[in-house]
């Protein structure tokens, strides 16, 4: 089969590629593309960058017991010694980690490629803002049809008393747009408009503002801490 001329089948084909569902000879195929293909590599590239940010909105889920017979099953481990059994019960941190991740791919499988059910989120656009350093401190998810933005905040950013993060759109021409304040740990909620994701929308960036936001009207005061850009998933 020849892909290079067929644009949507390698896009399908790198997404399902990171999310880890092309499996067994279609994996390897693909693989074997990617290497004679620099820009198939690319455009895999720009899907992990897509789509490995919203694996931080995905919530811990224990595995199956079935998970356990099945690893009991592979390895003839039925009649355990007891050291497994300690391993298997002390390394539940482990097992949970890996059930995030499953279920984060899962998860983006669904919004991403397939079908989208009338109470999911529609997240149409993910951003990850990132340091002067270029380690992502911010992730963003936008929801056009509940008209709403998500950012969770990588870690902690201490932030003086005396100061506040603040979310503006900078457009390509005119002033940056507030687009609300921001916590320096945990979740934030804010309204999704036009402004946050106008066609002239050229970056997002964060500043360190007074306490309550910029005072000026016209745009920040302080200096920016994070920045980054949309990217339209669908």
């Amino acid at each position: 089969m020849n892909i290079r001329d067929n644009g949507p089948l390698r896009e399908k084909l790198a997404a399902e590629y990171v999310l880890g569902t092309l499996k067994g000879g279609a994996r390897r195929r693909f693989e074997g593309y990617m290497h004679n293909d620099a820009a198939l590599r690319r455009t895999t590239q720009e899907w992990a960058d897509r789509l490995t940010p919203l694996a931080e909105f995905a919530t811990p889920q224990a595995p199956r017991r079935q998970v356990w017979t099945n690893i009991e099953r592979r390895l003839n481990l039925k009649r355990a010694h007891s050291a497994w059994q300690f391993w298997r019960n002390e390394s539940v941190t482990f097992w949970r980690s890996l059930g995030v991740v499953s279920t984060a791919l899962a998860a983006l499988l669904v919004v991403v490629i397939t079908t989208r059910t009338l109470d999911a989120p529609q997240l149409d656009y993910v951003a990850t803002l990132t340091d002067e350093k270029s380690q992502t401190a911010l992730v963003l998810t936008g929801d056009t049809g509940r008209k709403a933005l998500t950012v969770r905040m990588v870690g902690n950013a201490p932030v003086p008393a005396d100061k506040s993060l603040e979310l503006w759109a900078v457009p390509k021409q005119g002033n940056p747009r507030s687009l609300g304040l921001l916590a320096d740990r945990g979740e934030v909620k804010l309204a999704l408009t036009s402004k946050a994701i106008g066609d002239d929308v050229a970056l997002l960036a964060v500043t360190l503002e007074p306490k309550g936001g910029s005072p000026n009207p016209d745009g920040p005061t302080g200096p920016i801490l994070y920045k980054g850009a949309w990217v339209r998933v669908m």
